[in-house]
């Protein structure tokens, strides 16, 4: 089973890494129910590539990583 943890890793890992290129960042806000949820911070809030970056980038990591992930959601 998926932990907080384990998803805090992969996200200081190798998404934070990718999106500080492009000065912004994510931070895990919950994970219940197999519902991940993340808010963006620098360059990627307001950027018009926010949600392909979370469809096309993040949730393929994290489900990839942890198959009990089924959607990943921002808050805002």
């Amino acid at each position: 089973m998926t932990s907080t943890t384990d998803i805090l890793t992969v996200i200081e890992q190798e998404i934070n890494p990718v999106l500080k290129l492009h000065n912004g960042s994510c931070e895990l806000v919950s994970f219940e129910a197999g519902l991940v949820t993340i808010r963006l911070h620098g360059g990627c809030v307001g950027c018009p590539s926010s949600k392909l970056t979370l469809f096309n980038g993040i949730m393929p990591i994290l489900q990839e990583r942890f198959p009990d992930v089924r959607d990943v959601e921002l808050a805002f």
